[in-house]
C-alpha cells in the first residue's frame, strides 16, 4: 500500500473514529447537539479525505471532473456544520452572517452541479502527473479555471469573518473557559480555513501545481473541536462523580437528620419522595403519590393552611415553611415541619418544588410540656405571693366587714324606736351595700390572681390596672410603713394585654419593692409605680423603691431563675415576670437609681385599636 493511501486513509480513519464516540454521546444525551454537528463535520472531513484519494489516482479527465464535483457535498456540509457549531457552542456570532455563509455555499453547491464539468472549472484540458513522497504519481488537472469559484471564495471569507466575530464575543466575555474555547477552536477554524482558502484559490489561479489538500486543514479544525469537547465530556464525568460524592453526603446527613424529602415536578405532574418521607406520610414505595392525597393525610384544621402556603409559593413567593398536624392510619397524630423552595424558568412558570419534611413531634411535646411547667410555676408564684399578701387582704376585709357590722348595730338600734328614721335607716343600707361590694373587690382579685388560666388578652387601661394593684398592696405598705406613690400619665392609649398576669408582674415588682426598703428609716420608706408613653408603640410601667440598691455583681442576675436576695426567697418571681412580659411582646429588666434605690422597667405594646385611632 503507498504512502498516500495510508495517510489519507488515515485523516478519514481518524475523522471517522471521532464522529462515531461524539455521536454515541449525543444518542445517549439528544440535548447534546454540539457533539452532533461535531460528528457531521468529523464524517465531512473524512468524505474530503476520500475525495481527495480519488482525486490523486484518477486516470481520467473525467472521473477527476466527477470526483471533483462530488467532493463539494462534503465540504458544503462540513462549512454548515462547522457554522452551527459554532453558534451553538459559543452561544455568539451574527445569525445573519450564519446564514449567508450557508445560503451562498447552497448556492455554489447547486452551481457546481449544473456545471461542467465542475464549480472549480470550466474545462479541464488535461491531467499533469507529479510524483511525490518518495516516487509515488498523483493527479493533478490542467484546464481553464471557472468564475463561478469567486462565490466558494466569498463563502470561504465570510465564514472567517463569521468565525472571528464569534470568537471575540465569546473572548470579551471575561471566562476563562470560554476564552480558552475563543482561542483553541475559533483561532484554529479562522487559521485552517484559511489556509484551505488560500491553497484552493492559487491552485485555481494556476499559481501553484499540487492536489487539493483541504482535508489537512479541517483535520486540525476537527481536532481542535474534539478536544474542547473532549474537555467537557471530561468535566461532565468529573461534576457526575462530585454530584455522585455530594448526592452521598445529602442522603447520608439527610438520613441522620431524619428528614423526608419529596419533589415536584410540575411539567410532568410527578412527585418523587424518599422512603423516610413515604414512612412519615404513610405511603408505601410503590404507592402512587398525589398532592390531594398527600393533603387528605393532613389534620383537617391544617390542610386550607397548607394548601395557600403552596399556592402562595408557586404563584411567585419561592418558598414556603410551616408546620402542621398529619393524621395517622392507626389514628394518632404527629407534628410535621415543612419548608420548600420553588424553582423557575426563564418565563416566570415553576418547574419543581423541593420540600423537606421532619417529624418534630417530640419538640411540640416538650414545648407544650414547658407551657404547663410554667402555667404551674407562674402558679405557685401567685401562690407565694398571696401568702405573703394574706395578712395584709385579712387587714383589707376587716375594714368592710367591721363597717357592715356596725351600721347593722346602728340600723338595729333605729328598727328599736316606735318611730324609725326611714332615711336613715335607708343610707345605712346604702352603706352597707358599698362595703359589701368592696369586700367582694377583694376577694374577687384574689380569686383571679389564683386562678390558673392562659393568656386572654385584650385592650387595657393601664390606669386601672395600677389601681387595682394598688388596692391590693396598700394595706400591706401601711403595715410597713412604706409610702405608695402612683403617677400614671393621663391620655396614655390602651394596652393589649392579659389583666390578671400583668397585675401578678405589677404587684410581684411592688413587693419586692417593699421588702428592698428593710433596714431603711420609715421617713425614707417609698415605693414609686409610674406610667408613660414609651415611643409610638409601646407604654413604659416603672416600679421604684428608695432602698439599698442591687449590688453591681448581682445586676447581671436578678433574673436568672432560683437567683434571690431574700432570705427566705425562692427566685422564681422575677424570671416568671420576664416570662410573662415577653409573652405579651414586652421586655423587663432592672437597673439603679442615680439617688439611690433600684428600679425595674418593663413595656407593654399599645392596642391596635389604640394605634390605629
Amino acid at each position: 500500500m503507498s504512502w498516500v493511501t495510508i495517510i489519507w486513509a488515515m485523516i478519514a480513519s481518524a475523522c471517522l473514529t471521532l464522529a462515531m464516540v461524539h455521536l454515541v454521546i449525543w444518542f445517549k444525551q439528544t440535548g447534546q447537539r454540539a457533539h452532533l454537528l461535531f460528528s457531521v463535520t468529523a464524517i465531512s472531513v473524512a468524505a474530503i479525505a476520500a475525495c481527495e484519494l480519488l482525486v490523486m489516482r484518477a486516470q481520467t479527465i473525467e472521473r477527476f471532473g466527477t470526483v471533483i464535483r462530488w467532493a463539494h457535498l462534503p465540504v458544503f456540509f462540513a462549512v454548515v456544520s462547522i457554522v452551527g457549531f459554532v453558534r451553538l457552542y459559543f452561544h455568539a456570532g451574527r445569525p445573519w452572517l450564519a446564514y449567508t455563509v450557508c445560503g451562498l455555499r447552497l448556492l455554489a453547491l447547486i452551481i457546481n452541479f449544473l456545471s461542467v464539468p465542475n464549480l472549480n472549472y470550466k474545462q479541464i484540458t488535461g491531467l499533469r502527473h507529479l510524483t511525490i513522497l518518495g516516487g509515488e504519481t498523483i493527479s493533478v488537472a490542467e484546464g481553464i479555471p471557472n468564475p463561478w469559484t469567486k462565490l466558494g471564495d466569498l463563502s470561504s471569507l465570510l465564514l472567517l469573518i463569521f468565525v472571528a466575530d464569534a470568537s471575540v464575543t465569546l473572548w470579551r466575555r471575561g471566562n476563562r473557559t470560554e476564552r480558552r474555547r475563543a482561542l483553541v477552536i475559533g483561532g484554529s477554524i479562522t487559521f485552517f480555513i484559511l489556509v484551505a482558502a488560500g491553497n484552493s484559490a492559487l491552485l485555481h489561479a494556476g499559481l501553484i501545481h499540487t492536489p487539493y489538500l483541504i482535508s489537512f486543514p479541517f483535520l486540525a479544525i476537527v481536532m481542535a473541536m474534539g478536544y474542547e469537547l473532549s474537555q467537557d465530556v471530561l468535566r461532565a464525568a468529573q461534576l457526575s462523580n462530585d454530584l455522585r460524592e455530594s448526592e452521598q453526603r445529602m442522603s447520608l446527613a439527610v438520613d441522620a437528620a431524619n428528614f423526608g424529602i419529596w419533589i415536584r415536578d410540575f411539567a410532568r405532574n410527578e412527585i418523587w419522595a424518599t422512603d423516610k418521607w413515604r414512612e412519615l406520610f404513610g405511603f408505601t414505595r410503590s404507592e402512587r403519590l398525589k398532592l390531594e392525597c398527600i393533603l387528605e393525610r393532613l389534620h383537617p384544621d391544617d390542610r386550607e393552611t397548607m394548601r395557600q402556603a403552596l399556592t402562595k409559593a408557586v404563584a411567585g413567593a419561592g418558598r414556603y415553611e410551616t408546620e402542621y398536624r398529619l393524621m395517622l392510619p392507626d389514628g394518632g397524630m404527629r407534628w410535621i415541619a415543612s419548608q420548600g423552595r420553588v424553582e423557575f424558568d426563564a418565563k416566570g412558570q415553576p418547574v419543581l418544588m423541593r420540600c423537606a419534611s421532619l417529624d418534630c413531634t417530640a419538640r411540640k411535646q416538650a414545648e407544650q410540656e414547658m407551657l404547663l411547667l410554667r402555667q404551674e410555676i407562674a402558679h405557685v408564684g401567685r401562690v407565694s405571693m398571696m401568702g405573703q399578701l394574706a395578712s395584709a387582704l385579712a387587714h383589707e376585709l376587716n375594714q368592710p366587714l367591721g363597717a357592715i357590722l356596725r351600721n347593722a348595730e346602728a340600723a338595729e338600734l333605729f328598727m328599736e324606736n316606735e318611730s324609725p328614721d326611714l332615711d336613715e335607716i335607708r343610707a345605712i343600707l346604702a352603706d352597707i351595700r358599698k362595703d359589701d361590694q368592696r369586700a367582694g373587690s377583694v376577694i374577687d382579685r384574689m380569686r383571679a390572681l389564683l386562678k390558673r388560666h392562659d393568656l386572654e388578652t385584650r385592650p387595657l387601661g393601664l390606669g386601672e390596672l395600677v389601681s387595682d394593684v394598688a388596692s391590693l398592696a396598700r394595706a400591706d405598705a401601711a403595715s410597713r410603713q412604706v409610702k405608695l406613690d402612683v403617677d400614671v400619665a393621663g391620655g396614655l392609649p390602651l394596652v393589649r394585654g392579659d389583666r390578671v398576669h400583668l397585675q401578678q408582674v405589677l404587684l410581684n415588682l411592688v413587693l419586692n419593692g417593699m421588702d428592698a426598703l428593710n433596714g431603711v428609716s420609715p421617713q425614707d420608706r417609698c415605693v414609686s409605680v409610674t406610667a408613660r408613653l414609651d415611643g409610638t408603640q409601646t407604654v413604659e410601667i416603672a416600679v421604684s423603691d428608695t432602698g439599698h440598691g442591687i449590688p453591681a455583681e448581682k445586676l447581671a442576675h436578678v433574673f436568672d431563675p432560683f437567683f434571690t436576695t431574700k432570705p427566705n426567697g425562692i427566685g422564681m418571681g422575677l424570671p416568671i415576670s420576664r416570662t410573662i412580659v415577653e409573652a405579651h411582646g414586652g421586655r423587663l429588666w432592672a437597673e439603679n437609681n442615680n439617688g439611690g434605690g433600684a428600679a425595674f422597667r418593663f413595656t407593654l405594646p399599645i392596642a391596635e385599636e389604640a394605634a390605629a385611632g
